[in-house]
């Protein structure tokens, strides 16, 4: 798939980025035929076994609707692989998404040549998220086709640079491929991303509040109910340097204005696909551009939310310049 392959393959240009337990068949089919990219993380179909239903079901329920709507195709889906050394499931994820012909395939916290090989063996795309300028570089070094650059403010795992500051040094020297990540939750947002020089905007947190999404409907309502200030950066609960809910942190009995470091060199993703599940599985991951969220709705009708704010927000500059 080429950039421009996949540029025309959507109704507008966003990639919902893989949630970690949230992304499941239901939202991933649902995001796709309103026209985006549906994602979901290899490691959310647990056992192994069930990841090869769900790209089965994926596949069979997307071509159905491209039979049935030919006016109106499906966008193409992506699967998340975690790429860190402990992620003892990775190289039969991979080997299940070269068999299935995955369209897209978002690698993270880890970059690997013979990975990017074995998507290219079928024409596939490979997207890299990365924090800063060393890991992008890095990313395309080792043959990743595009980058997600995780700006500021974005949900679970993030970076801390702005997003201007981010893609224009990006551009300075890719010209590949680019999804910019961090609070867009608006058509305005979208269209933001790509005037920085971004080529699509990468959505996930607004995707939680929707009827397909796989999350306690607590969950759901804490982003309805919140914004930018209900966002706590921490990296104790994995690691790595993230978003997450203040609600979900007090609830779990923790300050989430007195919390400790954690050591990066513990993380450890198994077969159960997360750090320490028992003690943080009620520990929400999110963004900072909640507070566009009003109501829990169908992704078919964010998506047109998100649609029709992007084409207002395009006719608007024109009408200005």
């Amino acid at each position: 798939m080429t950039l421009e392959q996949l540029k025309a393959s959507l109704r507008i240009p966003v990639i919902a980025s893989p949630l970690f337990i949230v992304s499941n068949p239901d939202l991933v089919i649902a995001q796709c035929k309103a026209g985006v990219v549906g994602s979901f993380p290899a490691l959310n179909a647990r056992p192994i076994e069930v990841l090869e239903q769900w790209l089965i079901r994926i596949r069979d329920e997307l071509d159905a609707w491209n039979q049935a709507h030919p006016d109106r195709p499906a966008a193409p889906f992506a699967v998340n692989q975690i790429v860190h050394k402990s992620n003892d499931r990775l190289e039969q994820d991979v080997a299940l998404c070269v068999k299935h012909k995955v369209p897209l395939v978002i690698t993270s916290l880890g970059a690997r040549p013979e990975l990017n090989e074995a998507i290219h063996s079928y024409g596939g795309m490979v997207l890299h998220d990365v924090i800063d300028q060393f890991f992008a570089h890095k990313a395309i070094e080792k043959g990743a086709d595009g980058l997600i650059l995780v700006a500021s403010g974005a949900g679970g795992h993030a970076g801390k640079q702005s997003p201007f500051a981010l893609v224009a040094e990006t551009r300075r020297w890719f010209k590949g491929p680019i999804a910019l990540s961090g609070s867009i939750a608006t058509g305005a947002g979208v269209l933001a991303a790509q005037a920085m020089g971004a080529d699509f905007a990468y959505i996930g947190s607004a995707f939680i509040a929707t009827d397909e999404a796989n999350a306690k409907d607590s969950y759901k309502q804490a982003i309805v109910e919140g914004s930018a200030k209900d966002i706590v950066y921490t990296n104790l609960f994995t690691g790595v340097h993230g978003n997450y809910l203040r609600r979900s942190i007090e609830q779990a009995g923790l300050d989430p204005d007195q919390l400790p470091e954690s050591d990066p060199s513990k993380m450890n993703f198994n077969s159960g696909g997360n750090m320490d599940k028992k003690a943080w599985k009620d520990i929400w991951g999110c963004g900072q551009g909640i507070g566009a969220v009003d109501a829990v709705q169908s992704a078919g009708a964010l998506v047109d939310r998100i649609a029709d704010e992007y084409h207002a927000a395009r006719a608007a500059l024109n009408v200005a310049s």
